[in-house]
């Protein structure tokens, strides 16, 4: 019997390709498995990621809400906190043109030339500070607000430091063209110094 030298290239080729082919298999087959043990080990908490430990969050006439795109900034000369704001919104962002943006909630505290520290700010006694509720609408923002003199507004600051602002909040802001009152209850939060918090 005659070997041809085709014949066994042909014969190795094929067992290299098989080899090959065995070796995908195995190392697709390996991938797969460390995904699945990867989506299947993580834990599902509400896309919350490394700020999961930041919030702010309120009851308003009795609906709580935990709001996005929460920031805390502030200024001042020396060092010094002349000036912080706190806000965020019912949901998320739009992302899309045109889309009305969701109600939201803020408060500002003003002590030029001082420095906000820890400790209880209210309103009307604090003269520059302020609480903002403000819905969209087609028509509009109908805003909510502290301008009144007999709705009082408190902030209480547990913390304050270029690391981040933690608190507690509560009071009433009112719509001064209507009147209408919305009662801010278990306002708290804890964030981050000029950094998004529950995109």
């Amino acid at each position: 019997m005659k070997v041809n030298s085709t014949d066994i290239f042909l014969a190795m080729k094929s067992a290299l390709l098989k080899r090959k082919v065995a070796s995908l298999i195995k190392q697709l087959f390996g991938i797969l498995v460390l995904t699945f043990l990867f989506f299947a080990c993580s834990s599902d908490d509400g896309g919350s990621d490394k700020t999961s430990d930041y919030y702010f969050k309120a009851s308003l006439d009795g609906k709580k809400i935990n709001f996005y795109n929460v920031n805390f900034q502030g200024g001042g000369n020396d060092n010094r906190f002349e000036h912080i704001v706190v806000a965020g919104f019912e949901a998320p962002y739009p992302t899309k043109i045109g889309e009305q943006l969701p109600p939201s909630l803020d408060f500002e505290i003003w002590r030029t030339g001082g420095d906000i520290k820890a400790g209880t700010y209210t309103t009307p006694q604090e003269p520059e500070m302020i609480a903002r509720y403000a819905v969209q609408t087609a028509n509009g923002t109908v805003v909510y607000n502290t301008s009144a003199a007999d709705d009082i507004f408190t902030v209480k600051i547990e913390s304050i430091s270029k690391n981040g602002i933690k608190g507690t909040f509560s009071g009433k802001v009112r719509n001064l063209d209507s009147g209408k009152a919305i009662e801010i209850k278990e306002g708290t939060f804890n964030l981050p110094y000029e950094e998004i918090v529950n995109p």
